[in-house]
């Protein structure tokens, strides 16, 4: 492999998984800290995805401003919906919670057929993001790609900082390891996890708007991230967002470079590395050891 090509290759990995970072973070809060296996979590990446095709025609070249606003209506989304029907899920097994969170995975897929069709669509890059830049004699990298890596490293410092610095992150925190001493101390828990869960939903969200101009948006896209978001919370450690970052990281690089030279095996590359990952460290790479 030529040096420029390897060099593609890399940032093509580190952006995927920084990307899945953003996307599996997300989940982290809601499977993690909130104990609620929430299948939908992919239809929240979709949401986002048609978000940005809907909302690019309204705000052309201001893309920053889009993704404000779409991450503002995603959080109220999730808000809402914590209050409608995962605010009952706390105390109920993990089957009530898988049946109801498919049902709203089927009711998505609904909404979305009725109100934008089955048709595959494409979000235009903004018009000061669409160029490349030149890496080596031949080859080239867009822009938008090192955008995209460059907004997600800003949102996870901003997130370690949130959880690791913050009050609101000690009370999360706090929620996450004993929710009845949190409710003792004169905290809302309940407001809390609809605090979490709406950050959840936007992240998913922003994760899917961001994707949007680098990929197609169509029909059922959440479904083929979903999977992979589970493996990245299960490789990282249930609840440990630093865990999800290295573990993105190191998806990432296993699936980029995994289709390069094992095309015919890269479909089980990640769950290979998950396999391992799981026999050397059972609680994830960055879970708390029994």
């Amino acid at each position: 492999m030529e040096l420029g090509t390897f060099l593609v290759q890399c940032l093509n990995s580190v952006q995927y998984g920084l990307l899945l970072f953003l996307l599996a973070s997300g989940l982290t809060l809601i499977f993690g800290i909130m104990g609620v296996i929430n299948l939908a979590h992919g239809s929240f990446y979709m949401i986002g995805a048609y978000m940005a095709f809907s909302l690019a025609p309204l705000f052309g070249d201001s893309f920053l401003l889009m993704l404000v606003a779409g991450v503002l209506l995603a959080a109220a989304l999730g808000y809402a919906l914590e209050w409608a029907f995962f605010s009952y899920l706390y105390q109920r097994d993990h089957l009530q919670q898988v049946l109801m969170t498919y049902g709203l995975i089927l009711v998505f897929e609904e909404l979305r057929s009725i109100l934008v069709g089955n048709d595959v669509h494409g979000v235009p890059l903004p018009g000061w993001l669409a160029g490349s830049f030149a890496l080596g004699d031949v080859m080239s990298y867009p822009w938008y790609r090192i955008f995209a890596s460059v907004a997600c490293i800003v949102l996870a410092v901003a997130m370690y900082a949130v959880v690791n610095r913050t009050r609101l992150g000690m009370m999360i925190r706090a929620g996450a390891s004993n929710r009845d001493m949190v409710r003792g101390l004169g905290i809302d828990i309940r407001k809390l996890y609809r605090i979490v869960f709406a950050a959840g939903v936007a992240l998913a969200a922003l994760a899917g708007m961001i994707a949007a101009p680098m990929s197609s948006v169509y029909p059922n896209m959440g479904a083929s991230v979903l999977i992979i978001c589970f493996v990245v919370v299960v490789i990282g450690g249930i609840g440990s967002i630093t865990g999800a970052l290295v573990a993105s990281l190191l998806v990432g690089f296993v699936d980029t470079f995994g289709k390069v030279f094992f095309a015919e095996l890269s479909g089980i590359g990640i769950y290979l590395l998950m396999a391992i990952i799981l026999i050397w460290r059972p609680e994830g790479l960055m879970g708390k050891r029994a």
